[in-house]
């Protein structure tokens, strides 16, 4: 199968091509975050606070699968732009066999920790409890979630982005229908409460991995995994962790953030907690088309830049920005427009709600220029660039919103950690598009192989 359509094919209906599957596929992927929060908001408000405290440890989860996914696909692009299918096949097949020990190893330490882990931010033993109980189930699933993610991010390596949008919407459609069936009880279900809700999403991410395996048997693909490709390759491993770790960590912090300000917030109320929960659900849905187009122009980065086409990597940046400043304009009218319609979704609790509404309308002016820093660290990871993007969340969420929140919260109370985010964001928009220009066209530390073929 040829895959030279992308350095062929003209920049912007390339770049929509490839980004509109996964701008679908994290829509629907939002949404059932959302009507899983909002069927467990109907319990009661402890199980919704619940939700938000084990968020932290699920995102970590999720950032140690989707990063190391991440460095997958970026290998086998930049590997299939240099014409070399023998290491793509490697990358394929060592890093799903890699990404399924992960998941065994985060499903036992996790679920070890989380007692004390919510200790630390609660003393209500009814939320405890019900974290417990939720988290308990749900981390049952992060081999299948790992593993899932390497499918997901092989098929978008190759230009498959119908495959991976059609496999995600099985499984979330899947788990929004059995999410009211299983925790309120239904015919032949009975009433789970939380437990419900972490298994019908732990169901709905097997049936995602179940549909990608019947694809790979039966597309036509340009990589496969293979049992002689299963001898480990020291370089190829390198190089997968050498984006992955840094793509983790770049998805990994915003968990270690929340974990902060929920310790910031919590000395003013649990309800700021909550509310940093919610927005948290909510910036999935607002960021989602950013992100989308961001998954999209990974592996065209990638393969490009291995190819040697430099003009074409540029055009794409740029018109990257241009996309996701777009699209996160129409984030920041919405949530300054409604609000408390968006809020309410989550909550019925007439302090909350109001506490919720200053809190988007203040977060939300950062929104657009943010999707300069959004742009830059995607884009470098497509390029191989796993430590200068790596740079860019450090800067963020260490060392500008960390203590400015803290900083601000002194003056400002709960306010001030909204504050942050505003600002943050108009600070690190310089920095990174700094940091991504300077590292652009810089060689890739230990790809020798690569760097000749994109210097050619």
């Amino acid at each position: 199968m040829e895959q030279t359509f992308m350095k062929e094919k003209k920049i912007l209906p390339l770049v929509l091509s490839m980004s509109t599957p996964m701008v679908i596929s994290m829509a629907v992927n939002a949404l059932y975050n959302i009507v899983d929060s909002y069927f467990v908001a109907q319990l009661n408000e402890e199980a919704m606070t619940a939700l938000a405290l084990v968020y932290p440890v699920q995102n970590i989860i999720n950032a140690i699968a989707i990063g190391f996914a991440i460095g997958i696909n970026a290998v086998i692009a930049l590997y299939l732009g240099a014409g070399d299918q023998e290491n793509a096949d490697k990358a394929a097949t060592q890093g799903l066999l890699l990404n399924l020990f992960h998941g065994i190893v985060l499903a036992l330490v996790c679920t070890a920790v989380m007692p004390g882990f919510l200790h630390l931010f609660s003393s209500d033993e009814t939320v405890i409890s019900m974290s417990l109980e939720y988290s308990g189930r749900v981390f049952l699933f992060a081999p299948v979630i790992t593993s899932g993610l390497v499918f997901e991010k092989l098929f978008q390596a190759v230009g498959k982005m119908k495959i991976s949008m059609f496999s995600m919407m099985c499984g979330c459609m899947a788990n929004i229908i059995l999410d009211p069936l299983m925790i309120f009880g239904a015919g032949v279900f009975p009433a789970m409460g939380i437990a419900g809700a972490a298994y019908a999403t732990g169901i709905g991410q097997v049936i995602t991995l179940a549909v990608y395996l019947i694809f790979y048997k039966t597309a036509s693909i340009p990589v496969k995994m293979k049992r002689t490709a299963l001898r480990p390759n020291r370089n190829i491993a390198a190089r997968l962790y050498s984006i992955g770790i840094s793509a983790t960590l770049n998805l990994a912090l915003p968990s270690l953030l929340i974990s902060v300000l929920n310790g910031i917030l919590a000395e003013f109320s649990d309800k700021y907690v909550l509310v940093l929960g919610v927005y948290y659900k909510l910036q999935t849905f607002i960021y989602l088309t950013a992100n989308g187009i961001i998954q999209g122009i990974r592996p065209l980065m990638g393969y490009n830049y291995g190819a040697g086409e430099k003009l074409r990597v540029r055009k794409i940046f740029h018109t990257t920005l241009a996309l996701t400043a777009g699209v996160m304009a129409v984030g920041m009218v919405l949530s300054r427009a409604v609000p408390a319609w968006l809020m309410g979704l989550f909550t019925n609790q007439s302090e909350t709600l109001a506490n919720g509404v200053t809190a988007l309308r203040i977060i939300s002016l950062g929104f657009v220029i943010s999707a300069v820093s959004v742009t830059c660290s995607g884009a470098l990871e497509g390029l191989g660039k796993g430590v200068p993007s790596l740079c860019i969340s450090l800067l963020r969420y260490i060392v500008i919103i960390m203590p400015l929140s803290f900083l601000l919260s002194r003056a400002l109370k709960a306010e001030g950690v909204w504050w942050a985010f505003c600002i943050t964001e108009f600070i690190m928009a310089g920095i990174s598009y700094f940091i991504y220009c300077k590292n652009e066209f810089l060689p890739v530390p230990g790809n020798s192989d690569l760097q000749r073929s994109a210097e050619s």
